[in-house]
């Protein structure tokens, strides 16, 4: 009698878990960048975009009471003698448009979607180009949301390079002799939500390949363009995230009660809490790393804040969607073999995933020491290419 009453209770505990998880507060609305353009005139730079305010669900309706914008310069120096100015315009559809830059509050139906249109200017002193003091814009974007749910606080980014670095030539490629390899790391501009990453890759890579190679791009790069990362602000931490967080290494991602609820809220409290419970039972039997197998792939791949470069070092970054099939894609059209690692400095290097015929032998000898490095360097991508003998 004891048992069946204590699998009823375990039963119910977790039925009540995941009808709690179901029933926190989340809106549907979602807000991404589109048609953004960089324009200079001499010591100004005019920074013009859409930020795109869409509902997917079927009934529900949405306020938007409140939507402000603050630009983040980012570079190399001091950008304290630039002055910025923005201008947030509402563009509804079935309203007038304000000129004022006051945000009217605006409800979002079902399957409907409205606008603002931003416009930031940057001015150097005279003769001064902007482009030497700052190369990234990060437009900061802080919004309500207003509905059955209550009053969620939004904050979500967009990333506008303002210059790009040049390709490197034929004659400029400086490859680096490795293990029966060389590899070759490849400078980008800062990565975001506006980028296509096949055509990040051709732009960058694609007229350095050879037969034979093997191009490989960060999974973080990868999970930032298809806009998987969240702010801390935008994470309610529950109970199962408080307590299972307090027993990882103060290093892991899931180490904090943000980190952990970011993976409860993609794949449940139920399976977390018994990944949690079998991850403790297989370490007692002296086998490691059984809560990231029974998690999931996504628990291993979450970079908490200060796991990624600047501006997303702010954020929650999560492991990207449909790696695989993302891969293919890519070596179709570049002609050669591409895959998505993460690779850190202790000499570790997991394959993500990669396309066909793949040598993820030569991956992992090539990429050991890490030649993309950790830190700012910003050249996510590295061509790897065999030799033979």
């Amino acid at each position: 009698m004891v048992l069946p009453l204590a699998s009823l209770a375990l039963g119910l505990g977790v039925g009540w878990l995941e009808l709690r998880h179901r029933l926190r507060p989340s809106s549907p609305l979602q807000l991404r960048g589109r048609d953004w353009s960089v324009h200079q005139d001499g010591s100004r730079l005019q920074v013009d975009g859409v930020l795109e305010i869409s509902n997917p669900h079927r009934r529900m309706e949405i306020f938007v009471p409140e939507l402000t914008v603050k630009p983040v310069l980012l570079g190399s120096a001091d950008p304290s003698a630039l002055t910025v100015t923005t201008q947030v315009r509402s563009a509804h559809p079935d309203e007038p448009s304000r000129n004022d830059g006051y945000w009217a509050a605006y409800i979002v139906k079902g399957h409907r979607s409205t606008e603002a249109r931003v416009r930031i200017t940057i001015d150097a002193p005279a003769g001064t180009d902007p482009g030497t003091l700052v190369d990234t814009l990060w437009v900061d974007v802080d919004w309500i949301n207003y509905g059955p749910f209550g009053r969620l606080m939004r904050r979500q980014g967009v990333l506008v390079p303002l210059t790009r670095p040049q390709p490197l030539d034929a004659e400029q490629a400086r490859f680096r002799d490795g293990d029966r390899c060389a590899v070759l790391p490849l400078k980008t501009h800062l990565l975001g939500t506006l980028d296509d990453p096949i055509d990040v890759m051709r732009t960058y890579a694609g007229h350095l390949t050879q037969p034979g190679d093997v191009l490989t791009i960060g999974e973080t790069p990868i999970a930032v363009i298809q806009n998987r990362y969240r702010h801390p602000s935008e994470v309610e931490p529950g109970l199962v995230a408080r307590l299972a967080c307090r027993v990882f290494h103060p290093t892991s991602s899931l180490a904090t009660a943000c980190g952990m609820q970011t993976l409860i809220d993609l794949v449940g409290p139920t399976r977390v809490l018994c990944a949690w419970l079998g991850g403790l039972a297989l370490k007692l039997m002296g086998i490691k790393g059984g809560f990231y197998r029974l998690a999931g792939d996504q628990a291993r791949l979450i970079d908490d804040i200060t796991g990624t470069t600047p501006p997303y070092d702010q954020t929650i970054v999560l492991g990207p969607e449909q790696p695989g099939a993302l891969c293919q894609r890519a070596a179709e059209a570049l002609g050669v073999a591409v895959a998505i690692v993460d690779v850190n400095d202790l000499g570790r290097v997991k394959v993500l995933a990669s396309s066909q015929g793949c040598d993820e032998a030569l991956l992992e000898r090539a990429l050991r020491p890490n030649p993309a490095g950790n830190a700012n360097e910003r050249t996510p991508l590295v061509l790897v290419r065999p030799i033979q003998g």
